[in-house]
């Protein structure tokens, strides 16, 4: 407000207001289509599962079940090993996410602070692996883990798993910021790398970390063409072999199914809820935007 001849005159808008408002509004409202987009499919899934299969076959679908019933849970409970197959699927991915946590960890600090000769032609190939297709190398790990005699194993499931091209570019480049300082003041305190990378750099590596653990996590629990490949018996499969294998002997029925994905969802919605703000601030730090 400012006064003019006694009278108080309502002050002008900054300019360029009106136009920062409207471009906010535009940003919001396009994000806002985005979430829906994103969110709608996993809503559809989940509230599907509640209906029965009747309901599900109907043209056109209903969003919402008519008719509530836990029928498709309860029966996937019944006709499949539920219980064996989801630990199963919780050791490979809990052997797999400590293992890249740690190996991915150590080669990352290698490239980023230790001198070596032929340290940028082995990154350089790391980089390289990171473009090949997953198809490519798996005839030759399943050959060599034939070899091995671990077909039909948790370890001919975890192993080829356990180090991966991506977990070690985004450790090596959330290292590569740590200052030199630290690690050099430590040297000459007399510690060696083992307790340098171990006392130093893991505990500020955590954000990098909880990425690392929440992406190779994400790949290990939904990975089905490997486990398909390697376990051989029921003892040995995964949730989403396990699941495949059932629609195939007992015919599409798409409420078993689709309470089986959510099942198989669940555990990393939930894992990424506790994790998303290391997991954003692990992104953010290592140039994977």
């Amino acid at each position: 407000m400012r006064s003019v001849q006694g009278r108080h005159v309502p002050a002008k808008p900054a300019p360029g207001r009106k136009p920062l408002v409207k471009r906010r509004f535009s940003t919001y409202a396009l994000l806002s289509a985005g979430l829906v987009v994103v969110v709608l499919p996993f809503v559809w899934t989940l509230l599907t599962s509640f209906k029965p299969e009747t309901e599900i076959r109907r043209t056109p679908p209903d969003l919402l079940p008519v008719q509530w019933t836990l029928a498709n849970y309860g029966e996937l409970l019944e006709k499949m090993n539920i219980t064996q197959v989801f630990v199963n699927s919780a050791v490979v991915a809990l052997a797999t996410v400590a293992g890249n946590l740690l190996f991915c960890s150590m080669v990352g600090y290698a490239f980023a602070k230790l001198s070596f000769r032929g340290k940028n032609v082995l990154f350089a190939l790391v980089l390289t692996q990171m473009a090949l297709p997953a198809i490519v190398v798996m005839i030759p790990q399943f050959v060599l883990i034939a070899k091995l005699g671990l077909v039909n194993t948790f370890l001919g499931i975890i192993l080829p798993g356990l180090v991966t091209p991506l977990g070690i570019f985004l450790m090596r480049q959330f290292i590569a910021d740590i200052p030199d300082e630290l690690i050099h003041a430590a040297r000459v305190d007399g510690a060696r790398e083992f307790r340098i990378f171990f006392r130093i750099v893991m505990p500020l590596c955590r954000p990098a970390l909880a990425t690392l653990g929440l992406i190779t996590f994400l790949g290990s629990w939904n990975n089905f063409l490997w486990p398909a490949v390697v376990a051989q018996s029921e003892d040995k499969y995964t949730l989403p072999v396990a699941l495949a294998i059932f629609n195939g002997y007992q015919g599409t029925q798409y409420g078993l199914l689709i309470a089986g994905a959510v099942v198989v969802v669940l555990p990393v919605l939930v894992l990424f809820v506790f994790l998303q703000r290391f997991f954003i601030q692990g992104i953010a730090s290592t140039g994977l935007k």
